[in-house]
């Protein structure tokens, strides 16, 4: 049978180290998902966060992948994306965004508008996803808080309208002022925020003598912001034109309980989704999902390969066989899995909204849509501008076939681009990223999981444009230039410096010469 309950399906993004992971943990925590959070920075004993699984991701105490968490809170079911917060990898920020309904954006109340921070902003804004933003570790030394929403409105663009207001400046957290109530929401601290922070609800007269003067602060501002008119708009909301705002510490656990409130009573439900052709499929039509990530070796055990597919209409049954819409063929549904962190477990049905891990899908890339009834195609995730180059070679020639499934698997992930000539050959292929951090990852896991040590030579190359077959033709033997084409069968024309490129394009009015998307800095 259909599971009826609603569904809520958000991003956390942020710029690196504003506590994504941290509050990700959090969340699963106060939803009872987990029984303790651990920190991504933890020591000791403590455990690193279920959303950060890989190797290199423990060892740095950063999340260089995507992680997907679902799990039941008041009755919904509620689809969580942690997503890597560092600008090298943003390309699988962007994909992640491409899956959601709404997204969490934490800001650094110490820091805050960061450069990670503006871009997602503006990210988001394209694609039309609403924004709550939560300012985060209050419970530290930082920014003032009106302060904060004049940065918000000013360099975004976005209307900050709080939800909450913190009693006590940043580095003495007392609670919040709930602004929709007028309560003084009051926290008391827990052993390193391990477990679920305890908290009294006191009325506006309850509130004792110790923190009456911090109450007295905040019940100033927040009458200040009422006279701005600084108050929740759905609408405004839900059209991108203001922006909820909350005050937490999630590495305390505090504020977290009324994030999760807030976003099942304002996030947007999923939607009707519109396909490349512009024809639309409502959430109740025909089965139908989309391929926004790949991912192989969450399960040491054994040789795995897990399709992340958000569903987008219909219900979705264990077995159903379904259409590839890249190829047109049938594909056998045989094995899927709700999916918590590297966890994995079978699932039998998934409604629109839901993650669902598809096991050993060889044939499905990140961008493809798969579908029942009516033919459906939802628009591929644009590849972003590789910034870096290296060409790469087995360290062990004797483990080349090892080398050689590896950096497939890896190009199917989009872990990073590779290119190819017939120049060069098959043994040497260019890796092209966005940020050289996603080198330092190809490196990690040919190593660890594939076995497969592997050498790097860098190239002087600085940028890439599209070409096509007559371009590549074209431009074959020009100084500073050298053309190469990407498994999905794109010709990248790879240029020394941006002068040489303009250079180039001025001088050849007639070759194909496009900019990709910009994806680093």
């Amino acid at each position: 049978m259909p599971d009826a309950r609603p569904r809520r399906t958000f991003a956390v993004i942020s710029h690196p180290d504003a506590g994504k992971s941290t509050l990700t943990e959090a969340l699963a925590l106060h939803a009872r998902a987990i029984n303790e959070a651990g920190a991504v920075h933890g020591k000791g004993a403590r455990r690193a966060t279920v959303s950060d699984w890989m190797a290199m991701e423990k060892a740095r105490g950063i999340s260089i992948t995507s992680a997907a968490l679902q799990f039941v809170y008041r009755d919904h079911v509620v689809n969580l994306v942690d997503t890597p917060g560092h600008s090298d990898f943003s390309e699988d920020t962007y994909r992640v965004l491409s899956a959601v309904d709404s997204a969490v954006m934490l800001v650094d109340a110490g820091k805050g508008l960061e450069p990670q921070t503006l871009k997602l902003f503006r990210v988001c804004a394209l694609r039309g996803i609403p924004v709550i933003t939560v300012i985060n570790k209050w419970d530290r030394p930082g920014l003032s808080a009106l302060g904060l929403m004049d940065l918000i409105q000013e360099k975004i663009g976005l209307r900050p309208t709080p939800l909450t207001w913190p009693v006590g400046e940043a580095g003495d957290f007392r609670g919040v002022l709930d602004r929709r109530t007028g309560d003084f929401v009051k926290y008391t601290r827990t052993a390193g925020g391990a477990t679920r922070a305890p908290e009294v609800r006191l009325a506006p007269g309850e509130v004792d003598e110790a923190d009456a003067q911090v109450w007295s602060d905040a019940v100033e501002e927040h009458e200040l912001l009422g006279l701005d008119e600084a108050d929740h708009d759905q609408d405004g909301f839900l059209a991108g034109r203001t922006t909820p705002v909350m005050f937490a510490s999630a590495l305390q656990n505090f504020g977290v309980a009324q994030l999760l409130d807030l976003l099942l009573d304002l996030a947007p439900a999923p939607g009707a989704t519109e396909g490349v052709d512009g024809t639309v499929r409502r959430v109740e039509d025909d089965f139908s999902a989309f391929v926004f990530k790949v991912q192989s070796g969450m399960n040491s055990a054994h040789r795995d390969r897990l399709a992340y597919a958000r569903v987008v209409s219909g219900t979705f049954e264990r077995g159903m066989v379904v259409t590839h819409a890249a190829t047109g063929r049938p594909f056998a549904t045989k094995f899927a899995q709700a999916v918590f962190g590297r966890e994995t477990t079978s699932v039998e049905t998934a409604e629109p909204g839901d993650i669902i891990g598809l096991v050993n899908a060889n044939a499905l890339r990140v961008g493809d849509t798969i579908y029942t009834g009516d033919p459906v195609e939802y628009p591929p995730v644009p590849t972003f501008a590789p910034e870096h180059f290296v060409t790469a070679s087995a360290g062990d020639i004797g483990r080349y076939k090892q080398f050689r499934r590896g950096i497939e698997q890896l190009d199917q992930e989009g872990v990073v681009q590779v290119l190819r000539s017939d120049l060069r050959g098959d043994q040497n292929p260019v890796l092209a990223a966005v940020g050289p951090m996603q080198f330092e990852v190809v490196e990690d896991r040919m190593t660890h999981e594939f076995n497969a040590p592997i050498r790097f030579s860098r190239l002087d190359f600085q940028l890439a444009r599209r070409t096509d077959a007559a371009g590549a033709e074209a431009l074959a033997g020009m100084r500073g230039v050298e053309v190469l084409q990407r498994s999905d069968g794109t010709h990248l024309a790879l240029f020394v410096d941006q002068w040489r490129a303009k250079v180039t394009a001025r001088d050849n009015p007639d070759i194909l010469l496009e900019a990709l998307p910009a994806g680093g800095g």
